[in-house]
């Protein structure tokens, strides 16, 4: 059985990256992509590196019959995405990539975005999309919430070390470096390229970020407890890629295993061998993430690290490993392909 999928917001990263992983998914068709600004536009114009596709042009949303979609990615910016989904029917299944729905509390997400929800009914049906730990909510989900990059990365490192009470919840230090791609497409002054190359800066010091929203929830959902870790983001001179490193206090050796057991049957998450760590350039382009453990020179620390596609295992990829469970298809498909090297 095809699937018929619709991507809105088709003209940004994350829907040109589900574009191109769909188009090796033999059991999806993309029979919709909208993005308003760029309406009448051909894709291949939009993104030419997707010109030997076979794609339909970019419409508005209202110009998309959603009686003929499956299932529908959602890649609009914040606000947007919830005022947009909740136009849409109601027995569509949908993923979004926008961070509308992630946050269960509307009070949090008010905190955290600035402004109250739009659609609260909506964000309390919403499942939060970190695949791998919502296996089977997500399979009977409508409306899939995907994680930030950022977030994701970051739970990836430590959520088994607080599951089993391996390490000290009041001395967690999240260093993470991202590429640019995760600001987004739309033009930025300090994104251009004589602002960002040959030097790389921290941003949303101090507490600042919004994936922090996701990580008290997260975390302190896990704990039992409140659980605020101290997390820094800085932006690095790469197209894709996040490296994440944890310091935390617990002893290596245990934490190493509470991983490697955590994710030895997990297709894309793969912990390394003691003492190895991580490189965002031998997971470019795939939907894997690599997972390394270093013991610290003090006894009683560790330092984890982990790296993914902030496009891919970061969003898009998460979007459609997502999708195929909601769709009852292989979770793998579509998204085996290997990292891109050199």
């Amino acid at each position: 059985m095809t699937h018929k999928i619709a991507i809105l917001g088709a003209s940004g990263y994350t829907g040109a990256e589900l574009v191109r992983l769909i188009a090796t998914h033999p059991g999806m068709e993309v029979v919709a992509l909208s993005a308003n600004s760029k309406a009448g536009q051909s894709m291949a114009q939009a993104f030419p590196h997707l010109r030997h596709l076979d794609l339909p042009r970019l419409v508005t949303i209202d110009q998309i019959n959603f009686a003929d979609v499956d299932l529908c990615f959602c890649a609009l910016p914040h606000k947007t995405s919830q005022e947009v989904i909740s136009s849409l029917p109601q027995d569509l299944r949908i993923v979004d990539l926008s961070a509308d729905f992630r946050l269960r509390d509307p009070a949090a997400y008010e905190k955290w975005y600035g402004n109250p929800h739009a659609a609260p009914t909506l964000q309390k049906e919403a499942v939060y999309g970190l695949t791998e730990f919502y296996r089977e909510e997500i399979r009977a989900a409508r409306l899939v919430a995907g994680t930030g990059c950022n977030a994701a990365t970051g739970q990836y490192l430590l959520r088994p070390l607080i599951t089993a009470r391996l390490i000290d919840l009041d001395n967690i230090i999240l260093d993470l470096k991202c590429g640019v791609s995760g600001a987004g497409r739309s033009l930025k002054e300090n994104l251009l390229h004589a602002e960002l190359s040959e030097g790389y800066h921290a941003y949303a010091v101090g507490g600042a970020h919004r994936h922090l929203g996701e990580f008290d929830q997260e975390f302190s959902a896990l704990a039992g407890r409140d659980v605020h870790i101290q997390f820094t983001p800085h932006l690095v001179p790469a197209n894709r890629g996040i490296l994440a490193t944890g310091y935390v206090q617990g002893n290596a050796d245990a934490i190493h295993d509470a991983l490697h057991d955590a994710y030895e049957d997990e297709p894309f998450l793969h912990v390394l061998p003691m003492g190895e760590t991580p490189s965002t350039r031998h997971v470019r382009g795939s939907n894997f993430c690599h997972v390394g453990v270093v013991a610290d020179r003090v006894a009683g620390r560790a330092i984890v690290v982990a790296a993914l596609d902030n496009l891919t295992k970061g969003s898009s990829g998460q979007a459609l490993q997502n999708a195929n469970l909601m769709l009852n298809a292989n979770e793998t498909e579509g998204l085996m392909l290997a990292p891109v090297f050199p």
